[in-house]
This record gives structure tokens, C-alpha cells and sequence, in this order.
């Protein structure tokens, strides 16, 4: 009980911040997607670092990265590199991304696809894609609060409706300024129980030697061949590429790039590309909890029968911790639900009005008419969030997921080596991002996974023996459908550009990359809004 009071104590003072967010750093309006959709473009350097941490760190990371090092041992720290490695491969691109959004008034990725390479089509492939990728995203930050939930002993899906609720409203009134705000509260709490528990539980479960040998004999007698502490020779090349793909495919979510595009200049984002590697400190201590749990001998909850993985964080926490201090455990990991899923919503509401809605249906919108259809598309985003998650078994939520990633990852040509080059046809990048996808989705649906009984959809680690390699050795999916991707955009881009056919009209110019907050053609042409 005493968890619960402490949970819902916390989860009260952080929705009431929500609501308070709308008066903070208050405009004269916030009928604009400048303003609800992107906080006025106007976050400085702590208050972004805040912002993207809290997005791009989420409640589901703080339970499924330790319950997958719990089942799988040395794999599930993929996590770690792959958010070291992301910040200077798109230290450069961002800045340039920044810059053009901010000079054009570009709101979505899916802005600049269109005005790069003259295509609604196109935009509206990309804007399509962003959505349908950070969909199962968002209910995944439920599946965080329901781990929390049941180790607290609450059953039902009341919980969930009532703290979806709230996000909504708050959301609804404050925009992209509420998660900012949260987040600031979301990371310390985060930051002290991750810092309370490697500094605590060791004690308690004999220290770190016991906590390693203890983790290698239980993979020693899994019957997996690729468990264990360490990679073996089958699983590394996969490790690698699966770490290399996220990577690539972190900044291309809808949300990331919200987080960016809210920053009041380039420095901002150089500081923050340099500053945010310190989360991936704490997200290595944060997969040691895996270890600790086998050490301590934690049994996840079950689930309709099954055993629920991503509860083994939650209760570890629930069986090493006072009550009262478990109860801050739990709320930091409801509130780290909480800022993610905003400003997931808001992204996918933004690429709707923008690049759906203004595109095809209202093309003369005013800024107050995209403002109110965002807001409302976001509470749609929201429902359909819960709704994926009343409706699915939750660990097909995670395949959905994991889907997501090999998806987004097709919108890279356009958008990443859209912001170095537009050379490629508009048909070419369209007939590359059908190849991958078409190529990512047969992929998924032959990788079985007989631990769990699934014939399909059972993990993202393709078998290149099934390409004629004669080799054991898996790699990440989303590479191989990317590399199919860039190899039909390039043949097709080619093959379009031969026969003469005429392409889009790209209407930013070299300067548009370099412009700065105080540049003053800045917003001069409004693209987003005339073309």
C-alpha cells in the first residue's frame, strides 16, 4: 500500500506540472504548430537535453533492456552502444536539419522531403511511414506502466486509462512545453534509483563477482546457444549491425526530430550531441539490473499464463527496496512513460496536419486550423495507443515495435541523405523505400522463434545462410532492407535521370543549411505553408 500511495502521490505532482506547463514561457498564443507542436522553437541547452533524453530514454527502456539482458545475457547490451555511437553520426546532419526547418518554418521531416525533392507523394510516404512507426511505440510506454502496476499488485486497465487521460488533457492544453517541463522530473528520479540501486542491491545479493558467475551458470544451462555473458561467434556480426541500424534509425522517428526542431539554435544541438552520451552511462547500469535480478532470484510475474519479462525490473525493485523507496522506483518509471508519449503524439499529429492534412485536404489552413486538428489527432494518437495495447497481446506489441524499427529505417534516404544530396529522382527514393520495406516485412515473417512457439515475427536477427552464405552468423534485418532500399534508389534514380523524366523542383538553397537563429532570411519563404 505504501507503494501505491507513494506512486500515485508523485504521478499527481507531475500531471499537475503538465497542466502548469501551459503557463510557462506562456506566448501570446498557441494557436500554431510553432508554438504547441515545437514549444516555440525556443529551448535552450539544458532544457533540450532534458527534452530528448526524456525522449529517447523511455519507460519501456528502463524494463526491457534489463529483461532482455535477464533472458538473453550479453546481447541485450546492444542498447549501449548504439546511443554512444548515434550522436556523431548525426552531429552534422541535425545541424543542418535545424537549420533548414528553421529557416523555412518546417515542422516534420516530412516538411523538408517535400520541399528537398518536390514531392507530396513523397512527403506523404515519409509522414505515413513516421506515424505508422511511433504508433506502437507509444504503447509500449504502457507496457511500462502495467509492469510497475502489477508488481504493485493492480490489476485491470483502469490504471492505464485513468494516466492516459491526463496525459491527454495536459498535452491537449500545453503542448511540447508539458514533456519539457516533466522531464526535468522524470531524469532526477531516474538518476537517483539507477545511482540508489548499482550503489544497494549488489549488498543485498552477495556483490558483483556472485552477481556475474551467478548470471553465466544460469546461461549455462539455457538450451539458447547464443546466451551467456559474453557474444559467441554466431550472434556478434548481428550485435553489431543491430546496434549500427538503431542507431541510424533513433533520429529518424518523428519524435527525435521534434526534440530537435524545438532547440533555438545550432549550438544548442552541437551541445546536446555532446552532453547526451552521459544517458547512455546510466542506461549501461540500468541493463545490469538484469544481472541483479538473476542474482537475486527474481521470477517474473505472470501473464495469462506466461511469464511476464518485463516485469523482473519492477519486481526486483518491489523485493530489494523499502517500500517507500520502491514507490519512487515505480514512479520514476510511470513518469518516464509519461514524457516520451507526449511528445510521441505530438509528432505524429504534426506529420498528419502538415503533410496529410494541409497537403491534400486543406491546403489554404491557417496557422490557428493546424493547431487545433494537431491537437486533436493527438488525442486520437493516444486512444489508438490504448486501444493496441487493450486489444493486442502485449508481446505482439513488441514485435510491433520491433517492426517499427526496420520501418523507419526506409525513410533514410530521403531524409538523412536528403539533408547531403538531392541527387535522387523523387521515383527513385519512392520505388527504394517499397523495395525495403517489402523486403525488411518477408524478412521479419521468416525468423521463427521456437523458445517462444512462434513461427513468424520471432526476433530481428536474419540467418544469412537462408542467402546461400554457408555460415551460422544472423545480421540485423533493417540493414539488409536498407541496403536493398538504397540499391533500388540508386538503380531506379539512375534509370529516371538516363530517360530524361523530369524530377521535383528542390526550393532550398545551399544557405538554407548554414542559417542560424539571427539569420535574417529566416522563415523568409515559408515553404511549409505555400508550396
Amino acid at each position: 500500500m505504501t507503494e501505491f500511495i507513494v506512486f500515485a502521490v508523485l504521478f499527481v505532482l507531475v500531471s499537475g506540472m503538465g497542466f502548469v506547463a501551459a503557463r510557462w514561457r506562456r506566448p501570446e498564443t498557441m494557436d500554431s504548430l510553432d508554438e504547441w507542436g515545437l514549444g516555440g522553437r525556443s529551448f535552450g541547452s539544458w532544457i533540450t537535453w532534458f527534452l530528448i533524453g526524456g525522449d529517447l530514454y523511455t519507460a519501456y527502456t528502463f524494463v526491457a533492456v534489463p529483461a532482455l539482458v535477464f533472458g538473453a545475457g550479453a546481447a541485450g547490451f546492444y542498447a549501449v552502444p548504439y546511443t554512444i555511437v548515434v550522436y556523431p553520426l548525426v552531429f552534422l546532419v541535425l545541424i543542418r536539419l535545424w537549420s533548414v526547418s528553421h529557416r523555412h518554418g518546417f515542422v516534420t521531416p516530412a516538411d523538408f522531403v517535400r520541399a528537398r525533392f518536390g514531392s507530396p507523394t513523397l512527403a506523404a510516404v515519409i509522414a505515413v511511414t513516421g506515424i505508422v512507426a511511433t504508433m506502437p511505440y507509444i504503447a509500449l510506454q504502457l507496457v511500462g506502466i502495467e509492469s510497475v502496476l502489477k508488481a504493485m499488485g493492480v490489476n485491470g486497465h483502469w490504471p492505464i486509462l485513468i494516466a492516459f487521460a491526463i496525459l491527454a488533457a495536459y498535452t491537449y492544453q500545453s503542448g511540447l512545453r508539458a514533456p519539457a517541463l516533466i522531464a526535468f522530473v522524470k531524469d532526477a528520479l531516474i538518476y537517483i534509483v539507477i545511482i540508489a540501486a548499482v550503489l544497494y542491491i549488489p549488498s543485498k545479493v552477495g556483490g558483483w563477482g556472485n552477481i556475474f558467475d551467478t548470471a553465466q551458470a544460469k546461461f549455462a544451462k539455457s538450451p539458447a546457444p547464443s546466451d551467456g555473458i559474453l557474444l559467441d561467434g554466431t550472434n556478434q556480426l548481428n550485435y553489431a549491425m543491430l546496434a549500427l541500424g538503431s542507431a541510424l534509425a533513433l533520429f529518424l522517428y518523428p519524435h527525435s526530430i521534434t526534440g530537435v526542431l524545438a532547440s533555438k539554435n545550432r549550438d544548442v544541438i552541437k551541445r546536446n550531441m555532446a552532453a547526451l552520451p552521459a544517458y547512455s552511462f546510466v542506461l549501461g547500469l540500468i541493463a545490469l539490473l538484469g544481472y541483479m535480478a538473476i542474482a537475486g532470484g527474481v521470477k517474473p510475474l505472470t501473464s495469462g499464463g506466461k511469464p511476464d519479462t518485463n516485469t523482473v525490473v519492477p519486481v526486483l525493485f518491489d523485493k530489494m527496496f523499502p517500500d517507500w523507496f520502491a514507490g519512487v522506483a515505480f514512479a520514476a518509471v510511470g513518469i518516464g512513460a509519461l514524457v516520451p508519449a507526449a511528445i510521441m503524439s505530438i509528432a505524429a499529429a504534426n506529420l498528419f496536419t502538415r503533410n496529410i492534412y494541409k497537403e491534400f485536404w486543406r491546403k489554404d489552413a491557417t496557422d490557428k486550423e493546424e493547431a487545433v486538428v494537431s491537437k486533436l489527432v493527438s488525442l486520437v494518437v493516444k486512444v489508438g495507443a490504448v486501444v493496441c495495447i487493450l486489444a493486442l497481446d502485449p508481446e505482439f506489441s513488441i514485435d510491433l515495435q520491433l517492426i517499427g524499427g526496420v520501418i523507419i529505417l526506409q525513410t533514410l534516404p530521403s531524409v538523412g541523405l536528403g539533408l547531403v544530396t538531392n541527387w535522387f529522382h523523387r521515383g527513385g527514393l519512392i520505388a527504394g523505400w517499397l523495395a525495403g520495406m517489402a523486403a525488411g516485412l518477408w524478412m521479419l515473417y521468416e525468423i521463427p522463434n521456437v523458445a517462444k512457439g512462434k513461427e513468424h515475427f520471432g526476433g530481428s536477427a536474419y540467418k544469412l545462410s537462408d542467402l546461400g552464405l554457408d555460415t551460422k552468423m544472423t545480421v540485423y534485418v533493417g540493414i539488409l532492407a536498407l541496403l536493398v532500399n538504397l540499391v533500388v534508389a540508386v538503380a531506379v534514380s539512375l534509370v529516371l535521370k538516363l530517360s530524361g523524366l523530369k524530377d521535383g523542383e528542390d526550393v532550398t538553397t545551399p544557405d538554407d543549411y548554414t542559417a542560424d537563429e539571427g539569420d535574417p532570411k529566416v522563415r523568409d519563404l515559408e515553404i511549409a505553408s505555400s508550396t
